[in-house]
């Protein structure tokens, strides 16, 4: 479901952790189940990609991670985990990261990225602040999605980024924890997404 070959897809989001195995991986499956059940055929033009900055390379998603993605009806399939390189940021159209930590360390590989990169949480409240049209002014949905991007950049300066943008490590924790976890990653994604494929609806009606 994830890193598949072919033809380059229209949109990357490239989500980011520490191990890539608990918060960046159930993000990315739970972000692809939601696009294939809303867009079908049209899901393949966003593709999600996660990444860790210390990753468990090729270590399959933590079972409680799996566990309560499979509780938003989404499963881990054959997931694993990958280590975060320079050309995954420098190449997507929008990094998600989990903490600012993450943040950080993403820029240092892609500081040409400032406007594309934002912590999860992050960008959700940002969301709120950028008008529903945004990224509606034409164009193909590439570009529109870009337009959406550069909302949410030029309205940081709109709000005071803090601890709450960051959503903490679940490892070694019990259940509830990752549930919480859960939970956050996917309040924050979804409405994001949901931009994102309203976006390419859009775009697929124009045509």
């Amino acid at each position: 479901m994830s890193n598949s070959g072919g033809t380059p897809p229209a949109v990357t989001v490239l989500l980011v952790c520490t191990g890539n195995i608990c918060r960046s991986a159930l993000a990315e499956r739970l972000g692809r189940a939601y696009l294939d059940e809303r867009l079908g055929d049209l899901a393949a033009d966003i593709q999600l990609i996660s990444a860790g900055t210390q990753a468990v390379v090729a270590s399959e998603m933590h079972p409680l991670s799996a566990l309560v993605l499979a509780g938003f009806g989404a499963d881990a399939g054959a997931f694993r985990a990958q280590q975060l390189t320079e050309q995954q940021p420098a190449h997507a159209d929008l990094t998600l990261t989990m903490t600012r930590a993450h943040r950080r360390d993403v820029l240092e590989m892609a500081p040409r990225g400032l406007s594309r990169t934002f912590t999860l949480r992050e960008a959700a409240a940002l969301l709120e602040l950028v008008p529903p049209e945004a990224g509606r002014a034409g164009g193909g949905f590439r570009e529109s999605a870009g337009s959406l991007v550069a909302a949410l950049a030029a309205a940081r300066s709109r709000r005071e980024a803090g601890a709450e943008d960051d959503v903490r490590d679940p490892i070694g924790r019990p259940a509830e924890v990752h549930e919480e976890v859960g939970e956050l990653i996917a309040g924050a994604l979804l409405p994001l997404l949901g931009r994102l494929a309203e976006l390419r609806e859009l775009d697929s009606s124009s045509v």
